[in-house]
This record gives structure tokens, sequence and C-alpha cells, in this order.
């Protein structure tokens, strides 16, 4: 394996799948870097640029479809390697505006080892790839403010069913029901602080 000769960059918010993709990559000798979120690592790209950066697309404070915007906006930046990775994020709609934004790869999770890791081997060794001309600003934030609305429509829809079910459920069941439920409002609550940041800029609807 030829190692790269800067760091693996990982930006995912939650510490458990942060851990473990860190330690997927360490694993096989690659150095790693970890952010929790899109401004944590356009802070750590400005210290240096990595090797490739693998961000997931849900996250506070610039998720990974923005983050990749950033970074495929500025010249230094333009030709970094990008994987995407989401667990809601998936629509073949979804994976479009990934691939048009730049991204080399987009993945679902949970991903599966072998073939992120073969991704990853692939894209440190092949060289520079032909990617899409960046889109413009205003193109981004409509897309962008698409895929939102999309997703905090099926986010509500989601939360509404687990609430009624929670009303029929027995004791025994609604645990599990009830973590589901506390995560999906935390996504909804995410989706709704990109949505609300877009609305805020000149321009915004």
């Amino acid at each position: 394996m030829t190692e790269p000769t800067q760091p693996i960059l990982v930006v995912e918010d939650v510490p458990h799948i942060r851990e473990l993709l860190e330690v997927t990559l360490q694993f096989k000798g690659y150095p790693v870097l970890s952010a929790q979120n899109g401004e944590e690592a356009l802070e750590l790209i400005d210290d240096g640029t990595p090797s490739l950066v693998i961000a997931d697309i849900l996250m506070p404070r610039l998720d990974g479809f923005a983050l990749a915007q950033r970074l495929r906006s500025k010249e230094a930046t333009q030709n970094l390697p990008i994987i995407l990775l989401s667990a809601t994020y998936i629509s073949p709609e979804d994976r479009d505006f990934a691939l048009r934004l730049g991204a080399v790869k987009f993945m679902e999770k949970p991903v599966d080892t072998e073939e992120f890791l073969l991704s990853v081997g692939e894209i440190l060794t092949q060289g520079p790839q032909e990617l899409p001309e960046p889109l413009e600003d205003e193109a981004f934030k409509e897309e962008y403010r698409q895929r939102l609305e999309d997703k905090l429509r099926h986010k509500s829809n989601q939360i509404t069913r687990i609430e009624r079910l929670l009303e029929d459920l027995p004791d025994t069941q609604k645990p599990v029901f009830l973590e589901l439920l506390t995560d999906a409002r935390a996504q909804r609550d995410q989706i709704q602080t990109e949505l609300d940041r877009i609305y805020d800029q000149p321009g915004g609807s």
C-alpha cells in the first residue's frame, strides 16, 4: 500500500462512528485527522491540505454538502477528493447532488468496511480525477434548499408515525422507538438549522 503524504480527514459528528472510521483507516496504516463538523474541518484544512476528506452529510455547523461546496469553490482545495457518507440523504436525488458537487464517491451508512477501504485505496492511488465544474453559489443554494426541504418533510412524517405508534405500543416495546424518536427529532432540528441559515442569507426564500 502506498501511504499518502498527507493525512486523511474524517468529518463526523457522531463520536462512535467517527472513532470507527478512524480505527478502520489507522489499522490499514493511514494517517488520520478528525473533525466533528464542517467548520472544524475547514480550520484543519487551513493548516494543511489532507490527501482525502471523508465526510458525513448530516452534521451541525456546516454539513457535508455545504463543506463540499466550500472546498470546490476555492482554488487551493478545488481538486481535493471527497467521499460523502450518509444514512439520511440516500435518495437518488441526494446521490446525484453529492456527485455533482464533486464528491468522488457517495456511500450509504452503515458502510461496508471492505468496500470503504477499497474505495479509499483506489482514490489515493489513481491520481487526480476529472471532476465536474464547481456549482455556482446560486445554483448550489437552490438545489441545497430543495434537498433540505425534502429531507425535513421526510423527518417530520417519520416523527409523526413514531409518535402515533408509541400511543399503541406496550411499555416493554417503547424504549427502542423512544430512542428512534429522539434521533429523528435531533436530525430534524439539524436540518431545520441549516434551512434557517439559508433563509437568512441574501436571496434566501
